[in-house]
């Protein structure tokens, strides 16, 4: 290892509905994190899926013990599964990226290269291959949360994030949803916790449908920058 101040890496994917595509998402990170360092956890966090899904992780994790599978009974979100995975990473840096292949984790030294300057790196869609729309809907985003919460970084919710573990002693996640980037950043950004940004690319998705930027989602969202904004909790319990 190149950095020889990295002891351990823990990789996680949220997964929901990727049986096509998680085999080859999980095999290429194993292959990319084991010439880096030799302590390392590949995990995949199922956020019950209705498919394969699980079934191809864990014949995956009876293969290679540095697999590992952890499942929700029922599909609880996007911003769930990544506080699962926050929570179930048990190495001294943390990973996450998304299972649709759309990242290369060859791309993983670049930032793992920039840890000497701050604590976070945050990986950027240098060309974002996503339909029209989709682009327009994140500009937008974009803009929002830095107007509302002075957050300024390139891409909020690229998923392609490390972390040294030791910064979320100090952070409580709530989102269930596509709000957990932002969530995650702000609440870092109000402890002064220094970040930094690379530049990685994006490709095409070849499997599967996205599940983010639909009416539901984007409602969800724009709930929890409002609650989040008036200082209120992002998941209130029901009432009685």
């Amino acid at each position: 290892m190149a950095d020889d101040k990295v002891a351990s890496l823990s990789v996680f994917f949220p997964a929901f509905n990727e049986q096509d595509i998680i085999a080859k998402t999980v095999e290429n990170a194993t292959r990319a994190v084991s010439s880096l360092v030799d302590d390392y956890e590949v995990i995949v966090v199922d956020d019950g899926s209705s498919d394969k899904t699980a079934a191809v992780v864990e014949d995956l994790a009876r293969r290679d013990p540095h697999v590992r599978l952890v499942r929700h009974e029922v599909n609880r979100g996007y911003g769930a599964a990544l506080r699962t995975g926050f929570a179930s990473a048990q190495k001294d840096l943390v990973f996450f990226s998304d299972a649709d292949g759309q990242f290369d984790l060859q791309e993983l030294p670049g930032l793992l290269s920039m840890l000497k300057r701050a604590p976070i790196v945050l990986g950027y869609r240098i060309r974002r291959s996503d339909p029209m729309y989709r682009l327009f809907i994140a500009k937008v985003y974009n803009i929002v949360v830095r107007l509302v919460f002075g957050l300024r970084v390139r891409d909020i919710d690229c998923a392609f994030k490390l972390f040294r573990r030791d910064v979320f002693h100090s952070v409580e996640l709530e989102s269930d949803g596509a709000f957990i980037s932002s969530e995650l950043l702000i609440k870092l950004k109000r402890r002064n916790i220094p970040m930094v940004e690379r530049g990685v690319h994006h490709y095409p998705r070849t499997t599967g449908i996205s599940k983010g930027a639909t009416p539901k989602v984007i409602l969800r969202t724009i709930r929890d920058v409002i609650r989040l904004r008036l200082g209120r909790p992002l998941n209130p319990p029901p009432p009685p």
